[in-house]
């Protein structure tokens, strides 16, 4: 059995970042190894949950990964923890497209894992219980095991709030404007830049029953394991790839570094801010924040030895911000000089140009990946890429934006960038490994 909590929201914005984050960290203070997840896409809650429970965060996320994917990450990562915590998303009902969908309450029923639900009480009192009721009994068959109360103004608010109770309170935070975190364009700053939220143990101790919360994980039914593993890792690798890890360049899925080595690869991470490329067999660019660091990019050998790499056959996979430093130029303040390896350019705007789910799969004569391949992920990105009329792209969407119109995965060699977040197949992982190999048998 695996004791298992999900946190819970009624809406985006009402604090279970904050929470779940203190919960992690409350329980990684009292000596138990917790094993963090998070319901969605999102890279950037993972972040803080890694640093806070010294154990990598794993997304959840029935769209990308399918329900035998969520089970099976879940049951993988759990091994040798004593608790997991899983952070939802939005508000605990709201899926794709307004379905159910990879919603909390989605994951929640897959994992048959109870639910703290934590309700911003700012502005109401005995009316939160008409909304409680409404969370509780839109779907009877999950379980809301208790609430948290944030936002609690006063020793007076809590009173007239607890005066009529309809579910057991776990907690009541009162309103803590020092642990909540500062954002940006892409959401909240990442866990390297703030360490708000580890603090946030101290406050879940003060304001929380954690012996509550250890106790309803621990009501949680077993699980049944699936009959067939996702993969089967090797034995010894094959290859060696390069997974640029710094300020800029920091959005990676576990499962896909995971579901590399599984195939053969061995990672080693390196800075292109600050290095230069590594002896690899090819190179994973993952998204991130590169318009904050354009000058120190333009400047870094990285950026100028990169395509030399790539004229030689050098298999390279970057995503959003890694496919803008393909590029042949950035323009923010100024135009800033990238790698000039993909034939397009990209321009920062102030506005959201592409948000949500992706879903397609791989076109004819598509660089190193086969065809065809189904490919799901997420995209979310303020910049705006013009390509070159006679430019060649991996992948046709039926869902998502991409590059220009549905098309995504600009590509030249053996070099690809594409604006979706892929979360891997194992076709993708094995192909990309397969490409690897051959460059290092060249």
């Amino acid at each position: 059995m695996i004791p298992r909590l999900v946190i819970a929201g009624t809406h985006s914005g009402c604090g279970k970042t904050t929470v779940a984050s203190g919960i992690m960290s409350a329980l990684t203070a009292r000596g138990l190894i917790v094993q963090p997840f998070k319901v969605g896409p999102d890279f950037i809650d993972p972040s803080h949950h890694t640093l806070i429970c010294h154990r990598a965060c794993r997304n959840l996320d029935p769209f990308m990964m399918g329900e035998d994917g969520v089970l099976d990450t879940f049951l993988k990562s759990c091994e040798g923890a004593d608790i997991s915590i899983i952070e939802g998303v939005m508000g605990m009902y709201d899926g794709v497209d307004g379905s159910d969908c990879a919603s909390t309450a989605h994951v929640a029923r897959l994992l048959h894992a109870p639910i703290v639900l934590v309700v911003d009480v700012a502005g109401m009192s005995r009316s939160v219980h008409a909304l409680i009721g409404g969370y509780r009994e839109f779907d009877p068959s999950l379980g809301i095991a208790g609430i948290i109360f944030n936002k609690v103004g006063s020793r007076r608010h809590r009173q007239m709030i607890e005066s009529s109770l309809v579910a057991e309170a776990f907690g009541w935070i009162p309103r803590r404007d020092d642990i909540a975190l500062k954002s940006r364009h892409l959401g909240l700053v990442m866990a390297h830049e703030s360490i708000a939220l580890a603090e946030a143990g101290a406050v879940i101790e003060e304001h929380c029953d954690v012996a509550k919360l250890v106790a309803a994980a621990r009501a949680a039914p077993p699980l049944c394991p699936l009959n067939k593993p996702s993969f089967v890792k090797r034995s010894a690798p094959l290859v060696t790839l390069g997974v640029a890890m710094d300020a800029a360049f920091c959005f990676y899925y576990q499962d896909n570094l995971d579901r590399l080595r599984a195939y053969g690869a061995d990672i080693i991470f390196f800075s292109p801010l600050e290095d230069s490329i590594p002896a690899v067999d090819g190179l994973y660019l993952g998204g991130g924040y590169p318009e904050l660091h354009l000058a120190g990019l333009e400047a870094a050998e990285s950026t100028k030895t990169l395509g030399l790499l790539v004229d030689e056959g050098l298999p390279v996979y970057a995503e959003c911000g890694g496919l803008m430093y393909l590029l042949q130029a950035i323009t923010a303040d100024r135009t800033y000089r990238m790698c000039n390896i993909l034939p397009a350019e990209a321009e920062m705007t102030k506005k959201i140009q592409a948000l949500g789910y992706v879903k397609g799969k791989s076109r004819s004569n598509t660089s190193f990946i086969p065809v065809p391949i189904m490919i799901t992920g997420h995209e979310f990105h303020y910049s705006h890429i013009v390509a070159e009329r006679d430019a060649r792209y991996a992948f046709r969407l039926s869902r998502g934006k991409g590059i220009d119109n549905g098309q995504d995965g600009l590509w030249i060699n053996h070099a690809l960038g594409s604006y979706t977040h892929q979360y891997f197949t194992n076709r993708f992982a094995e192909a990309f490994v397969k490409a690897a190999l051959r460059y290092k048998n060249r």
